[in-house]
């Protein structure tokens, strides 16, 4: 089992910059290969980024690239999601997950989730 737990989300005006965290615990955490994703108002769970377990592999949604960062600190057990220039399309609950296979865009092949942190930006 691996348990995950998001913070970092909040209020922030449009053009402003928030950083994630997820802490996971639990069984060779370190060897997951973790995402995030988002879900909007009345959307479905999209993804964001994803990050291989060595953090040598990286992988974003076209909407975030240039602005959002994944990264991985191992020895910490954490994983961090940098998102700068934030957009009013950005607002959603945002999601930490795990699995054990190779990096996913799929949430659906995601074995472990975090209860979200919710990202507002306003225009």
């Amino acid at each position: 089992q691996v348990q995950l737990v998001e913070s970092g989300g909040g209020l922030v005006q449009a053009g402003g910059s928030l950083r994630l965290s997820c802490a996971a615990s639990g069984r060779t955490s370190s060897y997951y290969r973790m995402a995030w994703f988002r879900q909007g108002p009345e959307k479905e769970r999209e993804f964001v980024a994803a990050i291989s377990w060595r953090g040598d592999s990286t992988y974003k949604t076209d909407s975030v690239k240039g602005r959002f960062t994944i990264s991985r600190d191992n020895a910490k057990s954490t994983v961090y999601l940098q998102m700068n220039s934030l957009k009013p399309e950005d607002t959603a609950v945002y999601y930490c997950a795990a699995r054990a296979g190779l990096a996913s865009r799929s949430p659906a092949e995601y074995g472990y989730w975090g209860q979200g942190t919710q990202v507002t930006v306003s225009s």
